[in-house]
């Protein structure tokens, strides 16, 4: 699989719901966990690989018994909050200061459709949000503020030069 680089148009749509939970589905999150741990990522949703769908994958430390695969999460509730720096594999070596909520609890499935409810907080809780945004079309760039925004202006034009000139916005994790 390859990562999704910003400004590919995939990454502003609404992701699709998953309605069949087979083989395919968890080949699918399977693949997406090598792909985020060859990148050196902690989190990463289908759209970032070009996938319209609400798939996402997490892992806050890297082990494998912390691994999680979320599908059609919903945040349910969202508390406090928590101001932290961010990264985004679709935007390499971009990172600014973004506010989330402090805690969470989202409610989705596992890759068998098997309904799942968590209660998560700090880091894990600030993942989960930032992959849910991209199952909306919301990019972490969006939750900046306008310092970093200004700040980051020559990385993102950067980007999108280099979609221009070579018409693909993904690279091999």
């Amino acid at each position: 699989m390859d990562v999704v680089l910003y400004p590919d148009p995939i990454l502003r749509r609404t992701a699709a719901a998953v309605e069949r939970f087979d083989d395919e589905l968890r080949s699918t999150a399977a693949a997406m966990h090598e792909t985020m741990a060859r990148a050196k990522g902690v989190g990463l949703a289908a759209p970032q690989v070009g996938l319209g769908i609400r798939l996402l994958v997490v892992n806050p430390t890297g082990k494998p018994e912390n691994a999680l695969t979320l599908v059609n999460p919903v945040i349910r509730s969202k508390r406090g909050e928590v101001v932290g720096e961010e990264g985004c594999l679709s935007f390499p070596n971009i990172w600014a200061e973004v506010s989330r909520a402090g805690s969470i609890v989202v409610e989705a499935q596992d890759e068998t459709g098997r309904p799942l409810r968590l209660e998560l907080d700090g880091f894990a809780a600030r993942i989960v949000q930032h992959e849910h945004d991209h199952l909306e079309g919301i990019l972490f760039v969006d939750r900046m503020s306008p310092a970093d925004r200004v700040r980051v202006k020559s990385a993102l034009v950067a980007l999108e030069e280099r979609r221009a000139k070579k018409g693909s916005g993904a690279f091999s994790a």
